[in-house]
């Protein structure tokens, strides 16, 4: 079985999910919150689905099992992914710690009814899930099909979810929602990251910014740049010199 901190601090007395990444945790009050509705959200290409994948690294790290919806990759691909941030998730998922669900059905046309059945049974999925994590990434395919009071009502779902001891994630494009619309989800959930880019010099960079973490002891707010490297993986860096 996969080595975890568990042996020492009991699931049921952990506070906090880590990311495994020890200058990125410092950033976001030492990590997220157990039990609450996260949301992760940013424009196209700027690190959304690599931190959810880190923190999936470090949910399992800590004894967590974690169930992903994944719109963006297929079992493998998201195994090749993970293996190219230098994070081996190969005996987590073989002792079934961690289940990968892909979302993403190609040629069906699906109606507004249609979609509103599948984001049930996706709350129901989690419900009845035994894995405390679950991140959706992301939940963008679903608005083109989807009003405004279906996506309303699945955050709220979410939410009393966190009540049955839930941690969820979800990733999301700004682009593909209205103002009004993106205000009342990020009220809804407890906490809320938005992901940027920023040019460093001549390339870009992944820019966190921590809007609000509730029940967090340190102050929010903060902003921390990162690279990824193929083998290496995330790589925080001073964010001096950077312009959105």
């Amino acid at each position: 079985m996969p080595p975890s901190v568990t042996d020492l601090v009991p699931v049921e007395d952990l506070r906090i999910i880590s990311t495994g990444n020890y200058e990125l945790d410092k950033k976001i009050a030492d990590g997220l919150p157990l039990r609450s509705l996260t949301l992760i959200e940013g424009e196209n290409d700027t690190g959304k689905s690599v931190l959810t994948q880190q923190v999936m690294w470090g949910a399992m790290k800590q004894g967590l099992s974690v169930d992903l919806f994944s719109t963006e990759n297929t079992t493998k691909s998201f195994i090749k992914q993970m293996e190219s941030m230098s994070l081996d998730i190969s005996e987590y998922f073989a002792w079934g710690y961690l289940r990968v669900f892909p979302l993403h059905i190609v040629g069906v046309e699906w109606t507004k009814d249609e979609m509103e059945e599948i984001l049930l049974r996706l709350i129901t999925s989690i419900k009845n899930s035994p894995a405390q994590v679950a991140i959706i990434d992301s939940l963008t395919l679903f608005t083109e099909y989807a009003d405004t009071d279906t996506i309303l009502t699945f955050f709220t779902n979410c939410k009393s979810l966190v009540d049955r001891k839930k941690t969820i994630l979800v990733t999301l494009h700004t682009y593909a929602f209205e103002e009004d619309t993106l205000v009342r989800i990020r009220s809804i959930c407890d906490a809320h990251l938005n992901m940027k880019k920023a040019l460093m010099g001549d390339k870009y960079v992944m820019m966190l910014e921590v809007v609000k973490v509730h029940g967090a002891k340190k102050t929010t707010g903060n902003m921390v740049s990162f690279e990824v490297h193929p083998g290496y993986g995330m790589k925080v860096i001073p964010m001096t010199f950077a312009r959105i």
